[in-house]
């Protein structure tokens, strides 16, 4: 095995930074495991990769650092970097990865769209009044 591994994920402003070491399976995220972590929605979604990637997952050690963004957001992120890691670990899961959801490995750009001057928000426009 290489040395570690240094991945990175983005979902709107949430960067996660997954660092994958050999070791016995475990997942920290912020220093937290990840039995811990957030609701039971979110653990599945951060879950996914390692599921799918069930044999590799149990010789690594994965920790997450991952900061910005909402919850949602931040699980997206972590998710992607996690599959980004292992791929690089074992190229053969890209393909497994890619049939499962290409979201895994390939980043979501949507971004919030921008308020637009004079207007409250981004796609509202003011009203017009004839009277």
């Amino acid at each position: 095995m290489k040395k570690s591994i240094h991945t990175q994920g983005k979902r709107k402003r949430a960067i996660a930074r997954a660092t994958i070491n050999p070791g016995k399976g475990k997942v920290k995220i912020n220093g937290e495991a990840l039995e811990n972590y957030s609701t039971e929605l979110l653990r599945l979604k951060v879950k996914e990769p390692l599921i799918l990637a069930d044999n590799i997952a149990k010789k690594v050690d994965i920790s997450v650092n991952v900061n910005g963004g909402g919850v949602n957001g931040q699980a997206d992120a972590i998710r992607l970097a996690i599959a980004r890691g292992l791929v690089v670990y074992d190229e053969s899961l890209k393909k497994t990865f890619t049939e499962y959801d290409r979201l895994l490995l390939v980043a979501d750009i949507r971004r919030k769209e921008v308020c637009k001057p004079n207007d409250s928000k981004a796609r509202a426009k003011r009203q017009k009044s004839y009277r």
